[in-house]
């Protein structure tokens, strides 16, 4: 997609802190304080050249819309330990998709629902 590509997301949460602190324990993001803004900023790096666009669909067992972001992950078993132990909730379980990659939808501590995506091993 190269017009109007999505080139940033938000993360509105009940406690800001407590949901940074939870993201850097989890996927080791550096997070920046953004005193100025008021804000807390995860700076781009190199993602750029691996984020992978986006998709719509109908939903059909949620109720209310929402927005997912998705993380690419090299363990999702594991990755699913550490968001148990820091306070995270497990909404769908790792499964498989058809092309042998695996997904799984958690909540962070104040309930905002992310992705994890870890791609069909290439051995």
């Amino acid at each position: 997609m190269e017009k109007n590509p999505v080139c940033f997301w938000e993360l509105a949460s009940h406690d800001a802190e407590a949901s940074v602190n939870f993201l850097k324990k989890v996927f080791d993001w550096e997070i920046e304080s953004d005193e100025k803004l008021g804000i807390y900023r995860v700076p781009a790096d190199q993602s750029a050249s691996s984020f992978n666009g986006g998709g719509i669909f109908t939903l059909k067992r949620a109720k209310l819309p929402f927005l997912t972001v998705y993380i690419r992950v090299d363990d999702i078993d594991s990755k699913v330990g550490l968001i148990e132990k820091h306070g995270g909730f497990i909404v769908d379980p790792p499964s498989e998709l058809p092309d042998g990659s695996r997904i799984c939808l958690f909540n962070e501590p104040s309930g905002v629902t992310f992705a994890m995506i870890q791609r069909k091993s290439q051995t």
